[in-house]
């Protein structure tokens, strides 16, 4: 079984940067492709980004540039780096991992991007 566990999160102005680590424990080596997704009030769930085992990385148009996914296999710990940050980025962030055919989701973490 593989646990997730989210941290970074916080209040931060426009403009301002914040990152997210999310921390994997248990059968790590199960681990292959891990992301980001987001849910804002009232709305749904969406994809931000992911990244390969590889560390091949993908981002939805609306964070390109903006933010950054990176991921350290001997720390078991993904980031997501997020820069510029803008008000419509608030939501609870929270990270998956594909662990063989199961997806595994880590519990959130709040960011508010105030204006």
């Amino acid at each position: 079984q593989v646990q997730l566990a989210e941290s970074g999160g916080g209040l931060v102005q426009t403009g301002g940067s914040l990152r997210l680590s999310c921390v994997a424990s248990g059968s790590v080596s199960s681990i292959s492709a891990m992301g980001w997704y987001r849910q804002a009030p009232g709305k749904q769930r969406e994809l931000v980004g992911t990244i390969t085992s590889s560390g091949r990385t993908n981002y939805i148009d609306s964070v390109k540039g903006r933010f950054t996914i990176a991921r350290d296999n001997i720390k078991n710990t993904m980031y997501l780096q997020m820069s510029s940050l803008k008000p419509e980025d608030t939501a609870v962030y929270y990270c998956n991992a594909l662990s063989r055919t199961q997806l595994i989701w880590g519990q959130g973490t709040q960011v508010t991007v105030s204006s």
